[in-house]
């Protein structure tokens, strides 16, 4: 099996020059012909930024709304009481709770994918900030998952809405679809992608922002996108 597996990725590399930019709709294209796992692979985007988040005026964060999903089942946790812990239920919370919930994960209980809180439980929530904090679970207003309006945040999570981070080499990368997703899809969810981040730009970047992006599945090859492709 091992041989075999090997064989395949030497052809699906073989097919990709990795010095060439390809446009976004080739792209495509090639990493779903490429994914030939027998599962589903994820479809990831990586963008090289040219900021360095040690500086707060490069630190580039935020969400977007693929339009097409992500393909991937979401748990998600939310805080909250009475009315609003009814109304997370109903709009189909996997876990919900208060202090129960707080205590669950701090003896390390966190079977949930995303986290959102109502305004008046952080200060519940504020005390996970060692657990929650480095999984980058903790919820923020400014991704919209401190809101009181939960049910809206409970869909924008489970319906495709993805958060992104840029790391300490300047590289942001996030799933942006499965393989089994048409092309048309999976364009329109790396534009969205790149749009989003292109959006985010820091006040202190300077220079080119964008220097390169990739796509690639699970088991594939990178493929580098021109990037001039990829916009909206």
């Amino acid at each position: 099996m091992a041989n075999k597996n090997t064989k395949r990725m030497k052809d699906v590399r073989g097919a990709i020059d990795p010095e060439n930019e390809y446009d976004l709709v080739a792209a495509v294209k090639m990493i779903k012909d490429a994914a030939t796992a027998k599962f589903d692979e994820t479809v990831e985007v990586a963008m090289n930024l040219n900021v360095d988040p040690r500086h707060a005026d490069q630190m580039v964060r935020g969400v977007v709304q693929l339009p097409n999903g992500t393909g991937k089942a979401v748990r998600v946790a939310v805080f909250a009481k009475d009315a609003k812990a009814d109304e997370a239920r109903a709009a189909g919370a996997d876990l919900v709770g208060a202090e129960d919930l707080a205590e669950k994960i701090q003896q390390g209980e966190i079977d949930f994918d995303r986290c959102i809180a109502t305004p008046d439980m952080m200060a519940v929530v504020g005390r996970l900030g060692k657990v929650l904090g480095p999984r980058g679970l903790m919820p923020n207003p400014k991704l919209g998952t401190v809101t009181p309006d939960v049910a809206t945040a409970i869909a924008a999570q489970k319906g495709g809405q993805v958060e992104f981070r840029v790391e300490k080499a300047g590289v942001i990368h996030a799933g942006v679809g499965k393989a089994s997703f048409s092309e048309d899809a999976l364009e329109a969810n790396v534009r969205a992608f790149v749009d989003a981040v292109q959006r985010a730009k820091p006040s202190g970047a300077k220079g080119t922002y964008i220097r390169k992006i990739a796509v690639s599945s699970t088991m594939g090859a990178g493929v580098k996108i021109d990037i001039a492709s990829s916009g909206s």
